[in-house]
């Protein structure tokens, strides 16, 4: 399988970079051994000093949002979601163990981490412009087709697992009880991306041990290294 983003959106953001990690025996998932409370708590302390627009990382995504036409504030990627919601609420809701703690991941680094069970992706992922199409699913059991020249993740078959990039994931590849094998995708715009990435890697490496699955292949893309292949079992 693959993953890697299309020429056109590398010409339009040569400063990408990206981290993709496998990780399997997800079904193996020990929850109690995640620590997402205390993650989210170091995450408060730090929002208590800068709001979430303030972060570096967070303000390269709103430019790329803005280069992309549409409105940085109506459309946030999700890693600011995260941000403004448990600056808000001072917590998250629960979904599945390994979501909760990527997207406790995610805040921590400020990195929008997209996660996707790859017995439901065909052949691979794309990061493309949409051709207008593709098939998206919502959580509400939706049909939507992305508009032509949206920034989408797209796999063979013309499925769109995310929409405007990395702003919301779909239903189609949604991490679930039977999951076992999960892409897991970081991606950065930042001047301090490429370190930042290489930590959340070697985080996430460390992590998943902790959390009694198994990292797998990984790599962090750039203009020199930009595909990803990976075995699906």
């Amino acid at each position: 399988m693959y993953f890697f983003h299309s020429d056109r959106v590398w010409q339009k953001f040569p400063q990408l970079r990206a981290a993709t990690v496998v990780l399997r025996d997800v079904n193996s998932i020990q929850p109690k051994r995640i620590d997402v409370a205390s993650t989210i708590a170091d995450v408060c302390q730090r929002l208590d000093n800068i709001q979430e627009s303030e972060i570096p990382s967070i303000q390269a995504w709103r430019r790329a949002y803005t280069a992309m036409d549409l409105k940085p504030t109506q459309y946030r990627c999700a890693a600011e979601a995260l941000l403004r919601r448990v600056r808000k609420d001072r917590t998250l809701p629960k979904f599945h163990p390994l979501i909760d703690a990527l997207n406790a991941e995610s805040m921590k680094v400020a990195i929008p981490i997209a996660a996707f069970d790859i017995s439901h992706v065909v052949e691979g992922i794309m990061v493309r412009h949409a051709k207008g199409d593709e098939i998206y699913e919502t959580f509400q059991g939706e049909v939507e087709y992305p508009a032509p020249e949206e920034i989408i993740f797209a796999d063979a078959a013309g499925q769109a697992h995310s929409r405007r990039w990395v702003y919301r994931q779909g239903a189609i590849s949604v991490v679930n009880e039977k999951s076992t094998a999960v892409l897991a995708v970081a991606e950065a715009l930042h001047d301090k991306a490429i370190d930042d990435l290489k930590f959340l890697k070697s985080r996430l490496k460390q992590q998943a041990a902790n959390w009694g699955i198994t990292m797998g292949e990984s790599a962090v893309l750039t203009p020199d290294k930009r595909r990803f292949e990976f075995a699906s079992a």
